[in-house]
């Protein structure tokens, strides 16, 4: 059986962290490096970083950065925000990223994916898909979530699988930023109607959440970011929380 897997979210801005981190013992909050390190030491078994800069520096800036990750870090990362040519993704591979993620570029040119895995293999792409429930359907929102389109998740995702990515980060809109908890019935569908793991964001709140997205959602990992930033969980903890009640994840 596979293990579940933990996976701290960094937003990047201009090479920087910006939600607010709260790690006493950092010497620059701000510095995703060091950020980084202190989750690989802390038992988190992947990282995503998503980049939200929009600047004309932006790829040489992310190329640093991802090497600089890279040479610290030893467990898997994926970088996302802006992707969309195999040139970007060429370069960040090339600069130690183990993955890369795409979103809207993937949803406005389907066959991104097809040449992305393609080039680089299945393993190394995830599609990443915002949607959020309307009048009980739920629908791809694009540009994190502000442009609503009238696609159905299922329908996008299983597209997305058939195109050759290597698994889907799923953040439902409804659930993001309220600590309530997961998108646990639409995961279990994702779970069930797919084949490729599928990552489940938005929602994270206490342990119990995670517990809840492994069981009744059927997630292959769970992404969160504030309630580890801020040390509200420790990702130990919520390991061992995990264990007893049945998940397996590496300790």
């Amino acid at each position: 059986m596979l293990t579940k897997r933990i996976i701290p979210c960094l937003d990047i801005k201009d090479g920087r962290t910006v939600k607010g981190v709260n790690f006493i013992d950092l010497r620059d909050a701000g510095d995703p490096v060091e950020l980084a390190e202190i989750y690989a030491k802390s038992g988190a078994d992947e990282l995503v970083f998503l980049d939200i800069s929009a600047t004309e520096e932006k790829r040489k800036t992310l190329a640093n950065l991802v090497r600089r990750v890279a040479e610290k870090v030893n467990i898997p990362f994926t970088v996302g925000g802006g992707i969309s040519s195999v040139e970007d993704v060429d370069i960040l591979l090339q600069n130690g990223a183990d993955k890369v993620s795409i979103n809207s570029s993937a949803f406005k040119n389907p066959d991104l994916i097809n040449e992305l895995a393609a080039k680089f293999g299945s393993q190394c792409i995830t599609v990443a898909i915002d949607a959020k429930q309307v009048n009980g359907e739920w629908l791809v929102h694009l540009v994190g979530g502000k442009v609503p389109t009238d696609i159905n998740l299922f329908q996008w995702a299983k597209e997305v699988e058939e195109r050759g990515a290597g698994e889907i980060l799923f953040t439902s809109m409804n659930n993001d930023g309220t600590k309530e908890g997961f998108a646990n019935k639409a995961l279990a569908v994702l779970s069930s109607e797919l084949n490729i793991p599928i990552i489940a964001s938005g929602g994270a709140g206490n342990m119990q959440h995670f517990c809840d997205t492994f069981i009744e959602g059927k997630a292959d990992a769970a992404l969160a970011a504030s309630v580890f930033h801020f040390k509200e969980i420790e990702i130990k903890d919520l390991k061992e929380e995990l264990r007893r009640n049945g998940v397996e994840v590496r300790l």
